[in-house]
């Protein structure tokens, strides 16, 4: 198995917001990750990332238990994040944000190679290299935030939230830049509001409830299923007449 939840459990104080979680995810995939406000999205990922520590259960990558260790070791073992929010360093330039996504290589090489696939995919971050991140406007925010989790190499890659308050046209771009990034071999766990897009894009999913995993199935089986429709994708998708 490559990655993998079992049973986990999470709590914050006395609230428990993971009850018994079990999720798989398989080298090279993109797996969705759907779900209303509050069902515990993001504290899946958080619990992977290390940055939220499991109550009890655990979470396994290539058989090596993640969920003893401390955030910097999660990355250091191929794994990262681009939060919800994005969360820039506001008053560090774009170059600088980046390079401090790459704070555990030792290559200097890696890095600079690092950082010229990242310019390649997002060529706006390489026009805005010497401006400070909090002047960005929010796209360009966002592809600074997948683009400092790249900086570090990771062998999975996982994204909280990346279409949030975006144009459709930035939209668009960015899932074609995610569906580039799985391409190139990073495997990717993808939080997404967008449920529709996520799913065309995704090879599974997995649906959240209240801390549990209420369905999960092929994304074409998440997107043909009625339930699934009408709690996340608004019904039905219509097509004009003379339309498929």
């Amino acid at each position: 198995m490559y990655l993998e939840l079992c049973d986990l459990h999470v709590k914050y104080g006395n609230v428990e917001v993971l009850h018994g979680l079990n999720l798989r995810v398989e080298e090279g995939e993109i797996v969705a990750i759907l779900g209303a406000n509050g069902a515990g999205k993001t504290t899946t990922l958080m619990s992977i990332s290390g940055l939220v520590r499991p109550s009890s259960g655990g979470i396994l990558f290539k058989n090596k238990p993640l969920h003893a260790l401390p955030s910097h070791r999660v990355v250091d073992l191929g794994i990262t994040q681009a939060p919800e929010g994005r969360r820039v360093f506001g008053t560090l330039t774009v170059l600088e944000n980046l390079r401090l996504g790459a704070f555990t290589l030792k290559d200097r090489q890696v890095v600079k190679n690092n950082l010229r696939w990242i310019f390649d995919l997002f060529p706006r971050l390489e026009e805005r290299r010497s401006q400070l991140a909090g002047t960005l406007s929010g796209g360009e925010q966002q592809m600074l935030a997948i683009g400092r989790a790249l900086m570090a190499n990771p062998e999975v890659l996982l994204l909280d939230e990346p279409s949030l308050g975006l144009a459709p046209i930035l939209v668009r771009f960015i899932f074609d830049t995610i569906r580039a990034i799985n391409k190139s071999g990073v495997t990717i766990v993808l939080v997404e509001q967008n449920a529709r897009a996520a799913l065309k894009l995704a090879r599974r999913g997995y649906v959240l409830e209240v801390g549990m995993v209420a369905m999960e199935n092929t994304a074409a089986a998440l997107l043909a299923d009625t339930a699934v429709q009408n709690a996340y994708l608004g019904g039905a998708e219509t097509r004009p007449a003379g339309l498929s």
